[in-house]
């Protein structure tokens, strides 16, 4: 027999609330989540305004906090991060404010020593061949075209 666990409207809350104490959520998360325990939507829309209201759901500070953590441990760019955010459905206004806990020396420094040890594992001898790599690699990390054509022929010319 397959038996399928229900919830309680307060069983669901107390749920979400250690999930979303455990690690910042987006809103879209926390309503999938919510779809997968089988809750019907009013009882979503309760639990997610009991969530609001008790501050364990804040998309502000969960862009913010995205934002600071992919840029610090995977390095990646301003394109990237946007992406995303855009893609868990954070509105333009908090992807805006999270962007803004990047400082500018911070992110070329970042962007600088990213290029730099991308470049020494790089064991290409056609320096067009070098190019594309190194290019495809800062690319799909998000950093900006302006940036990484620059940066390309400063170090390969």
């Amino acid at each position: 027999m397959n038996h399928v666990k229900t919830y309680t409207i307060e069983e669901a809350k107390r749920k979400l609330e250690r999930y979303c104490a455990y690690q910042e959520r987006c809103h879209q998360e926390v309503t999938n989540k919510l779809y997968t325990m089988r809750m019907i939507p009013e009882a979503i829309d309760v639990i997610i305004v009991h969530l609001l209201k008790h501050d364990f759901l804040n998309e502000t500070r969960f862009a913010q906090t995205y934002v600071r953590g992919k840029f610090n441990i995977k390095k990646w760019g301003r394109q990237r991060l946007k992406l995303e955010l855009k893609k868990r459905d954070i509105s333009k206004y908090n992807i805006d404010l999270a962007l803004k806990e990047i400082s500018e020396p911070d992110y070329l420094k970042t962007f600088n020593d990213l290029a730099l040890k991308k470049l020494n594992t790089i064991s290409e001898n056609n320096p067009w061949k070098k190019r594309k790599k190194l290019a495809d690699y800062l690319l799909y990390r998000g950093w900006e075209n302006h940036l990484v054509y620059d940066k390309l022929a400063e170090l390969i010319p």
